[in-house]
């Protein structure tokens, strides 16, 4: 079983995706993290007129080794790297296929993402896509910060989110958008249980419909 969860920052697919894996025992891969990784590689160089080749040459040699360091790849820093290598096509087609593989694995994995459903696994079984209002975003991920220690600017913040969610939806090369057959979650109002709760009966019903196809 192939379950693809897409979403925009903070909107609490990652969290989701984790919980539906440890449910269905299946692998589980943020795809985010690999474009955090190649991000964080090259992020001393971002103004330099060579960036996106050096951008380019770090996916292609990017492995599993590369997505251990959670605390330097979960910053804010490295979401809005992310995003600067995310519209580089070539970055892409180099995350394509390790995405693949991944999914395509015996017994199936969770994967989530900004194009997991359109792109990465447009045959997976079930597609969810997570959304929620930009306020309550920031304000998850505030709390992620503060946890951590980190003073945060709530107002910087929800731009640099906003920002991030008028890229990504520009990107020429991604497919940040719901796929036809997915599942839509709006996590504004419910708590993490919650959200695991609607994401597993959503899951549920959908292989139930496919069993009896």
């Amino acid at each position: 079983m192939i379950i693809a969860v897409d979403g925009p920052a903070a909107s609490g697919k990652g969290t989701l995706a984790a919980g539906l894996a440890a449910h269905y025992r299946l692998p589980h891969l943020d795809t985010g993290l690999l474009y955090r990784a190649v991000g964080r590689a090259v992020r001393d160089c971002v103004d330099a007129p060579d960036f996106e080749a050096k951008a380019i040459a770090a996916a292609r040699v990017l492995d599993a080794g590369h997505l251990v360091v959670l605390d330097e790849l979960t910053t804010a820093e490295a979401g809005a790297l992310a995003s600067r290598v995310a519209v580089i096509a070539e970055v892409r087609e180099a995350m394509r296929q390790y995405q693949r593989d991944f999914a395509h694995r015996p017994g199936g994995a969770v994967l989530d993402g900004r194009d997991i459903g359109t792109v990465i696994c447009p045959d997976a079984d079930v597609k969810l896509f997570i959304v929620a209002d930009a306020r309550a975003r920031t304000e998850r991920r505030a709390r992620q910060f503060e946890a951590r220690g980190q003073r945060v600017d709530r107002d910087a913040l929800c731009a640099q989110i906003e920002e991030r969610d008028a890229r990504d939806r520009n990107n020429p090369h991604g497919g940040f958008y719901p796929a036809d057959d997915a599942h839509l979650l709006d996590t504004t109002q419910l708590d993490i249980e919650a959200a695991l709760r609607a994401a597993i009966a959503i899951v549920d019903g959908a292989m139930a419909r496919k069993a009896k196809q």
